[in-house]
């Protein structure tokens, strides 16, 4: 066998053993084993620093798959995983650390053909951050939900993810970056009136031509407005008589979607 290589058991073939129990007694996923959900939803495992070794943000699914055969540890667990994903396409995952991505890794040919495969995002616990982006490109990502305990959006962080339909954003939000969803042509409605957001950046919802809903917090008090605003090209937003051309006022965009609250 050459050097570096190492021997794929056949997966049709391995058998669970009777005494498969033991594997679980008295670990920290020895609750797993029962009919009872893992408190964090199924994903404590990817919480895991063992699993943070093994992967850096992209997961398959089919990693999944061989992880429940190849770490009897996580056995339930990702066998609950499993399960979830059986009304979803097939696609990869990605586990965010908060961690921003510089343009020069996010534009490349490689990360972007991967992110097209993209159906889901974990947010890792304890971060405070979506990083700079961290999703980009992410055409066929549909639903995302930021955990509370997040402050702020980076950068164009869900660029162009033109099939994001359902965003949830957590109260500890303050802050949503320049271009952070920017081009997000699927997107329809947006709900920050529960957060508490004081900032939106510079082409923040830039080209969001599907947006026809968005609430406001009393919170918010800035607009990076730059030299476009952070509405263009918003045109179902508001109506005709208010300006989402580049360079618009985003005062009076806001100022009129106060009004309707």
């Amino acid at each position: 066998m050459a050097q570096n290589s190492i021997e794929v058991p056949d997966l049709n073939n391995l058998e669970v053993g009777d005494d498969e129990e033991e594997l679980f007694e008295g670990s920290e996923l020895d609750s797993a084993a029962a009919d009872e959900t893992p408190a964090s939803g199924g994903d404590d495992f990817m919480h895991t620093d063992d699993f943070r070794r093994l992967f850096v943000e992209f997961v398959m699914v089919d990693t999944l798959v061989a992880m429940r055969w190849l770490d009897k540890k996580w056995h339930a667990v990702v066998e609950k995983k499993l399960i979830e994903f059986e009304d979803e396409p097939f696609g990869e995952i990605i586990v965010h650390g908060g961690n921003d991505i510089s343009y020069e890794e996010a534009t490349s040919d490689a990360r972007k053909e991967r992110m097209k495969q993209v159906t889901k995002v974990i947010f890792l616990l304890n971060i405070t951050k979506v990083g700079e982006r961290a999703c980009l490109y992410a055409s066929i990502l549909v639903v995302v939900d930021i955990p509370e305990g997040i402050t702020s959006i980076g950068y164009r962080s869900f660029f162009r993810c033109s099939s994001l339909k359902d965003i949830s954003f957590p109260k500890s939000l303050t802050s949503i970056g320049n271009g952070s969803f920017s081009n997000c042509s699927s997107l329809e409605r947006v709900d920050l009136l529960h957060t508490n957001v004081r900032e939106l950046g510079e082409d923040a919802f830039m080209d969001c031509t599907s947006l026809r809903e968005m609430k406001i917090p009393d919170s918010l008090q800035t607009f990076d407005d730059g030299d476009g605003g952070v509405f263009t090209s918003c045109f179902k937003l508001v109506p005709s008589a208010i300006d989402t051309e580049w360079g618009h006022d985003s005062n009076a965009v806001v100022a009129y979607l106060r009004s309707i609250q």
